[in-house]
């Protein structure tokens, strides 16, 4: 198996990209470790990795409490003793809005969930990480990083492209290390994240754009499903991708270079 005797930790782990990437990596052979804030969503994760012969843990915390992630990882240390992928995946929508009605409460929590909490699960698993070497996923989007036109976005916009800044950075930083630091930018993906959005007077903000039909060049408009990028994360997770750091890649079905 690709990942056979490793340790993952993955937040978000209860929903979407980051539940099938967590059964991906325990089928492939990791014992791993789901975070979020939704227990029942995560014990349900683990229940049917477990189902299925494998070693799962659920610890539910908030990624943008500094104490709380120090917790999950010593957590994870007392039941595995060691680290080896971690998958910061958890993020939110947030509020979508003209600037002007972007409160700053609105732009600070989503900065803090996506942002932060990306840094705080990075900053706490490094120490574990390099006692022998393993690899960082970060999702990011295709939003901010390629795709601009989703007018109102803008602080999940600055969230998700600072997050590509913060990957290359430590990408050379870990890098003599033996640890591999890389992003996913996912396009239009069957989840539940836009239950997270809260949009406000969008409708007619911005420049209107027609975009051809199809929308999804490589599906003609069917979006990818979380199975799909879950092959990415595991990729990325395994030897397979030993030589790749401080890369993003986009998985959109090139949908990304007819919006941008």
């Amino acid at each position: 198996m690709k990942l056979q005797g490793k340790v993952a930790l993955i937040t978000g782990g209860g929903s979407g990209i980051g539940e099938a990437s967590a059964k991906l990596m325990a089928h492939e052979g990791a014992k791993v470790a789901v975070i979020g804030r939704t227990k029942e969503k995560l014990d349900n994760t683990v229940a049917d990795i477990c189902q299925q012969g494998d070693e799962g843990l659920s610890i539910s915390a908030d990624i943008s409490q500094p104490e709380e992630m120090q917790q999950v990882m010593q957590k994870i240390i007392d039941q595995w003793g060691r680290l080896d992928v971690v998958f910061a995946h958890a993020g939110i929508n947030g509020v979508w809005a003209p600037l002007e009605e972007l409160e700053p409460e609105d732009w600070q929590k989503t900065i803090d969930i996506n942002l932060t909490g990306t840094f705080l699960t990075v900053k706490y698993a490094i120490p574990y990480l390099k006692k022998q070497g393993g690899s960082i996923i970060i999702t990011s989007s295709v939003n901010g990083t390629r795709m601009f036109s989703n007018t109102g976005a803008t602080a999940y916009m600055c969230s998700k492209a600072a997050q590509i800044a913060f990957m290359k950075a430590i990408a050379l930083e870990l890098g003599p290390c033996g640890i591999r630091v890389n992003a996913i930018c996912p396009g239009k993906v069957s989840t539940d994240i836009n239950q997270t959005t809260e949009a406000r007077d969008i409708e007619n903000l911005g420049k209107q754009v027609e975009f051809p039909e199809g929308k999804i060049p490589l599906t003609d408009g069917k979006a990818g499903t979380p199975e799909e990028v879950a092959q990415l994360v595991l990729f990325l997770a395994s030897d397979a991708s030993r030589f790749i750091s401080g890369t993003e890649i986009w998985i959109d079905g090139a949908e990304s270079l007819i919006k941008a």
